[in-house]
């Protein structure tokens, strides 16, 4: 265990931040497969609201910036499709 001040404090926070990632990713992920599994009406209506989540999962820095555009390109490519 630390044993100066500021590293209790840095553990502690970084166990804060690494909780509040955990939530947020798994949220993210969650609405994913919601989307993935919604029929067209419903998928085009939610893709802006995960594409939103996504964005902020890569501004906050949980996941990278180019994981981030992947997912948003295959949620809009497989929504697109069946809009078809």
């Amino acid at each position: 265990m630390a044993n100066h001040s500021a590293t209790k404090k840095d553990v502690s926070q970084s166990a804060k931040r690494n909780e509040r990632n955990r939530y947020y990713g798994k949220t993210t992920r969650n609405a994913i497969r919601d989307l993935k599994a919604a029929d067209k009406t419903t998928a085009t209506t939610e893709l802006p609201k995960v594409a939103s989540m996504i964005d902020k999962l890569a501004k906050r820095g949980t996941i990278h910036k180019n994981k981030a555009a992947n997912l948003k390109s295959k949620l809009t490519k497989r929504v697109n499709a069946q809009a078809k």
